[in-house]
């Protein structure tokens, strides 16, 4: 359990790193690529802790981003639409990652402050105990 408990602690932090850079709208491409950098490291955070709280408080065994939010919908720890939403941010992630152009990082930095408040609420939800999982969204 303690290291569960870590990796929220680090997904908290990325999360709260993101939110520094992305409720300041700042022009230059050297701040909107920081940006993305903190999105995709808050994203990476998030899905291991998730993958973390599968394991140990729902024993379910799962090795993907994209599986570990269908999981985590399934034992309630994100709401149908939070779920929907945290595949397109795993697609964003992915396209941040393996492909670099100035129009795509535009696209997701535009897209940013929605993907902030998923992470928000999914690193909550995985936060509290087993009785208070997501139940809307």
């Amino acid at each position: 359990m303690e290291r569960v408990e870590e990796r929220l602690n680090q997904a908290m932090k990325a999360v709260a790193a993101l939110s520094e850079v992305v409720v300041i709208d700042q022009a230059s491409a050297i701040w909107r690529d920081s940006a993305i950098k903190r999105f995709e490291l808050a994203f990476e955070a998030t899905w291991k802790a998730a993958k973390s709280v599968l394991l140990v408080r729902e024993g379910v065994e799962v090795s993907s981003p994209k599986g570990v939010i269908r999981s985590c919908r399934e034992v309630g720890y994100l709401s149908d639409a939070l779920a929907t939403e945290a595949l397109l941010m795993a697609d964003d992630r992915n396209l941040a990652v393996h492909t670099y152009n100035e129009e795509l990082a535009e696209q997701i930095y535009g897209r940013l402050k929605s993907h902030l408040t998923v992470l928000r609420a999914w690193v909550a939800s995985l936060s509290v105990g087993d009785n208070e999982k997501q139940t809307g969204g």
